[in-house]
């Protein structure tokens, strides 16, 4: 990449630009949100709680999350060139980010992300990012479930007509005009434990809930093939 284009990828305009297109693309969104509710009510008791989603589906949220400003919530993003873009388009949305990823700074993110979700009790983790494998849940979500003691909530996007690029993660982006859904799942409480094995079953029992909502086909038009 040529010194100009990477210049233009870090200045504070593109970044301002890219969220402006992110918010007027979304609007055309016939957009449904299912049980929100139900998690903003575990905050307002005080219940630390850990927005979980794949990486292919983070695009049709930006817009919506916005909406979450108020509970300063915080989302941990990789310290790679194109995590700078996202990490910049997040805290346009108010969102606060925490640099680092199972690659690179790991550790000492995912200890800020636990005192950030212990202040704040909203935080959001992409469970198979910055890389990938597509649809394998990373141990972070519930390390950082464990010492917080959050409840962790499954969150997914679908989409009637949309494009997946070809892509690590098949990223999603919804065409305009379709009718586009932000899910959320029903609570779920891992105990904290110290055995590796059960942490194990602990990871495999969430990427198994998570699963269903990855879409693994790559159809113009939105035939979705999930797992």
């Amino acid at each position: 990449m040529s010194p100009l284009v990477q210049s233009i990828l870090a200045a504070p305009h593109f970044h301002r630009f890219l969220y402006r297109f992110i918010s007027i693309y979304s609007r055309t969104f016939r957009l449904r949100i299912e049980n929100e509710a139900r998690w903003q009510q575990l905050i307002d008791e005080g219940t630390p709680v850990l927005l979980c989603a794949w990486h292919q589906q983070i695009f049709s949220a930006i817009s919506h999350f916005k909406s979450y400003a108020k509970y300063q919530p915080a989302l941990m993003i990789s310290r790679s060139r194109d995590g700078a873009i996202i990490a910049a388009v997040a805290r346009q949305t108010g969102w606060k980010t925490v640099r680092g990823s199972s690659t690179r700074g790991g550790k000492p993110a995912l200890r800020s992300m636990i005192r950030h979700l212990e202040r704040s009790r909203l935080a959001a983790h992409i469970l198979d990012g910055p890389t990938g494998p597509m649809g394998v849940v990373k141990s972070g979500a519930i390390r950082i479930a464990h010492t917080a003691r959050a409840t962790i909530i499954p969150f997914s996007v679908s989409a009637h007509r949309a494009l997946y690029f070809n892509s690590w993660d098949r990223f999603m982006l919804p065409l305009p005009f379709s009718r586009v859904t932000l899910r959320f799942g029903d609570p779920v409480r891992f105990a904290p434990t110290n055995d590796p094995e059960a942490f194990e079953r602990q990871r495999v029992r969430l990427e198994a809930m998570m699963a269903p909502c990855l879409v693994t086909g790559r159809s113009l038009w939105g035939k979705e093939h999930r797992n």
